[in-house]
């Protein structure tokens, strides 16, 4: 049994081309586009069901985006994902950036474009936001905190408005991130709270935060 590593090696990254998997659900008459992005160990299905469950989806066009790392739940078999890890941080950064890019560019979105995520999927969707910059209406995070490399000045996190959401009884996304969070977003946009009764998860509270977050979009488009 191997009780330490060599330390005479070398370590190398190379570029490969891995497919991404997104979901998408049509509006027959769309007035916008959705695009949302999973938590930590779940999957675009898992997503999209979240996604559908606020009012108002039905005027828009869904997309629900898995991450590229896929794995299997040990208890289930079930297929999940994960956006990263602290291992090649960067890398898998521009990785998500440029998927997102392809992702979005495929879909071709017309009227207002929306970005959602949850826990880990809510770094990816500010990330995308900075990418896509102008072309984003607004953002939904619920359960995860702004990336550490958008809140160093000077931003172009260009977005009209985000919707922020923490549950009272959140393990991991603490009072502290969400208020750094606030301190930060106030600075650079317009921003809504809706803090609930409950832990790291969707609400019925959240989704009809998130359903006037969508009407107010659709309204400042008109």
């Amino acid at each position: 049994m191997l009780t330490s590593q060599p330390a005479d090696y070398e370590t190398h990254t190379i570029a490969a081309t891995v497919h991404g998997r997104y979901l998408v659900r049509r509006a027959a008459a769309a007035r916008g586009h959705l695009i949302g992005f999973h938590g930590y160990a779940e999957n675009a299905e898992r997503h999209l069901a979240e996604l559908l469950g606020i009012p108002g989806a039905g005027d828009w066009t869904v997309a629900a985006v898995q991450a590229l790392h896929p794995f299997y739940v040990n208890r289930t078999g079930e297929v999940v994902a994960s956006w990263m890890t602290s291992q090649d941080r960067e890398l898998a950064i521009a990785d998500n950036r440029a998927y997102i890019r392809s992702i979005v560019a495929a879909l071709a979105p017309s009227g207002p474009l929306v970005l959602a995520g949850f826990s880990q999927g809510v770094a990816m969707a500010y990330r995308a936001a900075h990418e896509l910059g102008s072309a984003i209406a607004g953002v939904i995070a619920l359960g995860g905190d702004v990336p550490p490399e958008l809140t160093t000045l000077p931003t172009t996190l260009d977005v009209p408005r985000v919707l922020v959401g923490r549950g009272t009884r959140e393990d991991w996304y603490s009072e502290e991130k969400f208020e750094k969070d606030l301190r930060f977003l106030r600075g650079v946009t317009e921003v809504e709270t809706c803090v609930y009764d409950g832990g790291h998860e969707w609400t019925d509270e959240f989704r009809q935060a998130a359903g006037r977050f969508l009407k107010t979009v659709l309204g400042a488009a008109c």
